[in-house]
């Protein structure tokens, strides 16, 4: 029998892309600060928010730090957090983002699950998700 014949791949390479690190959040009297770190080739990057210290507008400041973090990663690259939210589907319940890039851009949904995991962090999993495959085309 001759030799198997290997045929070239037809997967597009994997993109690299920004792990979260840590989330860390201060709250203050009625403002709540969210920290997010992101590790991107060895390298921390930060995004900072503040906002209402409220549970429920808590995930949104973290998606908004998370976005901070991002730009910060990618320089030059301009976003614009439209709207975070939870939601129940089936049995799961998960976290949206809606995230539009440029001025004038396209406009890009990420979902992350909630599970057994905080809203915050749901809402910067969700960010991440969002913005993933893109990424690995501007960074």
């Amino acid at each position: 029998m001759p030799p198997a014949r290997r045929r070239p791949s037809t997967l597009a390479p994997v993109n690299r892309r920004p792990v979260i690190v840590a989330i860390e959040e201060d709250a203050d009297g009625d403002d709540v600060r969210v920290t997010i770190t992101l590790d991107w080739e060895g390298r921390r990057h930060y995004g900072t928010a503040v906002g209402s210290a409220e549970r429920s507008h808590r995930p949104r400041v973290a998606a908004e730090a998370a976005l901070e973090a991002v730009e910060r990663v990618g320089g030059n690259l301009q976003a614009e957090l439209m709207a975070v939210a939870t939601a129940e589907i089936g049995e799961a319940r998960v976290a949206l983002a809606q995230v539009r890039l440029g001025e004038d851009g396209e406009v890009l949904v990420g979902t992350a699950l909630l599970a057994d995991a905080d809203p915050s962090l749901a809402a910067v999993r969700a960010v991440m998700a969002a913005l993933n495959r893109r990424l690995g085309r501007v960074l």
